[in-house]
C-alpha cells in the first residue's frame, strides 16, 4: 500500500490542489475587471480531471514498471475520480455554500476522466503497435 501511495504522490497532490481550488471563493469579476467566457468553469473541471486521470495512470505505470493495464485499473480510476468529483460538489452544497454546487460540474469532471482514459488506451495501443480489429 505504501508503495502504491509513493507512486501516486503526484496524483494525490493534484487531487488536493483541485479540491482546494474548487472550494475557494469565486473571483468577483465585476470588481476585478477580469472576465471569463461562459462555461469556463466546466472547461476548468474537465482539464483538472483529465490531468488527474493521466497522473493516476502514470503512477500505475511507474508502480508496475509496465504499460500494460487491466480493465480493473480503469474501473478503479473511474471510481476514485467520480468519488472525488462528487465529494467536491457535496462539499460545495453543504459546507462551502458561497460556491454553487452543480451536478454539471461532475459531468464535466467525468468528461475529463473519459478523455484521459481514452488517451491512455489509444496511446497504449500505439505504444505496443497492437492491431485494431
Amino acid at each position: 500500500m505504501l508503495k502504491t501511495l509513493r507512486y501516486q504522490l503526484p496524483s494525490i497532490l493534484w487531487a488536493i490542489f483541485i479540491t482546494i481550488l474548487c472550494e475557494m471563493p469565486g473571483l468577483d469579476t465585476a470588481r476585478s475587471g477580469v472576465s471569463f467566457f461562459e462555461g469556463f468553469d466546466k472547461l476548468a473541471h474537465t482539464g483538472f480531471f483529465f490531468v488527474l486521470t493521466v497522473l493516476l495512470f502514470y503512477g500505475k505505470i511507474r508502480e508496475q514498471s509496465s504499460y500494460s493495464y487491466r480493465p480493473l485499473t480503469i474501473l478503479k480510476i473511474l471510481t476514485i475520480t467520480f468519488a472525488l468529483g462528487a465529494l467536491i460538489e457535496i462539499l460545495q452544497m453543504k459546507i462551502f455554500t458561497y460556491r454553487s454546487a452543480e451536478w454539471w460540474d461532475l459531468f464535466a469532471d467525468m468528461t475529463g476522466v473519459g478523455m484521459g482514459v481514452f488517451s491512455y488506451v489509444l496511446l497504449h495501443r500505439v505504444r505496443f503497435n497492437e492491431k485494431l480489429h
